[in-house]
């Protein structure tokens, strides 16, 4: 089987499971707050703990990480790979450049997005 192929069935099974879920959520708790995404955010990361385990422990292999970590986690959210990789940093003793990693991809990704708010204003 091509390695591409459980990426995209996972991706779009994620993809399809956060917009249920968000919108549960959103539903029963309303939308003043980001309950949905926080949610799925925590979610994802429990998920990628547990799975990133099993793979250690040898009781998943690479087609499994590539449908369930890639595909499914990655379409439900990215997030669930960005706390697997701060965990990696912590537990190899590399605190400052975790909490490094931490403050540029929040602060990082929230720039980008205002950036990109800001060229869409500008350009229409």
């Amino acid at each position: 089987m091509h390695p591409l192929l459980p990426v995209m069935i996972g991706g779009a099974s994620g993809a399809a499971l956060r917009y249920l879920v968000g919108g549960a959520v959103s539903a029963r708790l309303g939308a003043a707050f980001p309950y949905g995404t926080l949610i799925i955010n925590v979610v994802g990361g429990l998920l990628m703990g547990v799975l990133a385990g099993l793979i250690a422990r040898g009781h998943a292999g690479e087609t499994t990480r590539l449908l369930l970590g890639v595909g499914v986690l990655g379409g439900f959210t990215t997030f669930s790979t960005f706390s697997l990789d701060c965990w990696r940093l912590i537990e190899s003793d590399n605190l400052g450049l975790a909490f490094g990693y931490m403050a540029l991809s929040v602060l990082g990704a929230l720039a980008a997005l205002v950036f990109g708010l800001w060229c869409v204003r500008i350009v229409t």
